[in-house]
């Protein structure tokens, strides 16, 4: 700032003079770009052809056969006197100074015949650019049309309606694969946010007996002024026990969110030796119950998440140890069979309508058959097999108890050996256990 108060401002800068530019100009959308790039490859592709076909035309007017050997080779050459300069032969007497004026007129003739034809392919190619433009705005527009069917479901979508999907038609080209891969995008959330929801319910659901019992032992105890050592230890030792099944209910439940949000991916694990383990946990269980065991495990190889499928083998274990009778038995096998991974666990005990066998899968579903489980150990069961895209079947045999088949995909892997039966007394069974 000087002393005539006059303040003097910076030029602006090119790269403020362009946004500006910008700034006042329509988005640069993908369709116009796509639109400009269309344009201006069809005006430079133009120019090129046309400036081609300019030299080419030119080249032959110049470079052309004279009027005699043309004449020649129509067969009049005896039928027009012969012609000087550059159209024949020499002059006839007394025409000598026509020579120059026919050169003359024929460079004439010739430069405006290139002078239209130039004005021409300009024209020519102005409009013809215009007219791409224009199909290139409404080919761009057809083309980036599912981008906006993606983009506006992509706006509705919320935690209410995750169900919509973009269900795109058309080519199996990179937007269909885009929309396919958005509308799986969309079925994960949707899992989730369902296995999140089914959790709170369930848990809120089932958690309010066990809160009931702990809230009534605690106020009956401090209600009674005679109270002594004896009622506050057996106060504790009942709230301690309700702790522990809702502990115990909690962690099944949350197997149950884990399992129904998993993918079923993850590293090849033989249902043989995860069925062995299991029944080697599982030992203590089934002799206190008197329930004699039959394994018979055939290599069977399938890929997932390997704690998953070790639960869901032990699930079944558990389930047919629980609802058995003294005295019954337990039959657990494993087996490849038509390129599938089979898991059957049979089970004596008591009979089981057959109709309600199939609705065991449904959370908190025992069908009175008693037991000190919650009903999840099946429903935990179906979530995983459905993880890793296979098949759950359940019968209930007229002669009682129950009989599961879980058929998963087989992977190649290399031949191992294994017993193909399990002694009674080398049998486990363990408490570590998922409740069912």
């Amino acid at each position: 700032m000087r002393g005539s108060g006059s303040i003097r401002r910076a030029p602006a800068r090119p790269a403020a003079i362009l946004r500006r530019v910008r700034a006042a100009g329509p988005a640069p959308t993908v369709r116009l770009r796509l639109t400009a790039t269309y344009g201006v490859v069809f005006l430079l592709t133009g120019a090129v052809l046309l400036t081609i076909g300019y030299a080419l035309v030119r080249h032959n007017i110049d470079g052309g056969r004279s009027l005699h050997q043309e004449l020649q080779k129509l067969g009049l050459a005896g039928a027009v006197p012969p012609l000087g300069g550059r159209f024949g032969g020499p002059f006839p007497a007394g025409y000598a100074g026509y020579g120059s004026i026919v050169d003359a007129v024929r460079s004439q003739l010739r430069n405006d015949a290139l002078h239209r034809l130039l004005l021409e392919y300009v024209l020519a190619l102005g409009v013809m650019t215009l007219i791409s433009v224009a199909a290139g705005w409404l080919l761009a527009g057809r083309a980036l049309r599912p981008l906006r069917d993606i983009t506006a479901t992509a706006r509705r979508v919320s935690g209410h309606n995750l169900g919509e999907r973009i269900d795109l038609e058309g080519p199996a080209d990179e937007l269909k694969e885009l929309a396919d891969t958005f509308d799986g995008m969309l079925g994960r959330l949707d899992s989730a946010f369902a296995s999140q929801r089914h959790f709170v319910a369930n848990a809120s659901h089932e958690l309010r007996t066990p809160l009931a019992i702990m809230r009534t032992e605690v106020d009956v105890t401090l209600a009674d002024p005679a109270a002594g050592t004896e009622d506050l230890r057996a106060m504790g030792e009942a709230v301690r026990e309700t702790v522990d099944r809702c502990e115990r209910l909690i962690e099944g439940l949350l197997t149950l969110a884990r399992s129904e949000a998993a993918e079923g991916r993850g590293e090849p694990a033989d249902l043989a030796e995860l069925a062995g383990d299991c029944l080697t946990d599982l030992r203590a269980r089934a002799e206190d119950a008197q329930v004699e065991v039959r394994a018979r495990l055939d290599p069977a190889h399938a890929s997932g998440d390997a704690r998953l499928l070790e639960r869901l083998i032990a699930n079944l274990i558990d389930n047919g140890i629980r609802y058995n009778t003294p005295g019954g038995f337990l039959a657990v096998s494993t087996r490849e069979r038509d390129g599938r991974a089979v898991v059957h666990v049979r089970n004596s005990g008591a009979r089981i309508d057959p109709a309600g066998a199939a609705t065991l899968t449904e959370p908190f579903r025992r069908l009175g058959r008693g037991g000190d489980g919650f009903g999840l150990g099946l429903s935990i069961v179906s979530s995983v097999v459905a993880a890793h895209d296979g098949n759950l079947r359940i019968n209930a045999p007229t002669t009682g108890g129950l009989d599961v088949e879980v058929e998963l995909p087989a992977v190649s892997s290399e031949p191992s050996v294994r017993n193909t039966s399990v002694p009674k007394e080398n049998v486990n069974v363990s408490s570590a256990l998922m409740p069912s």
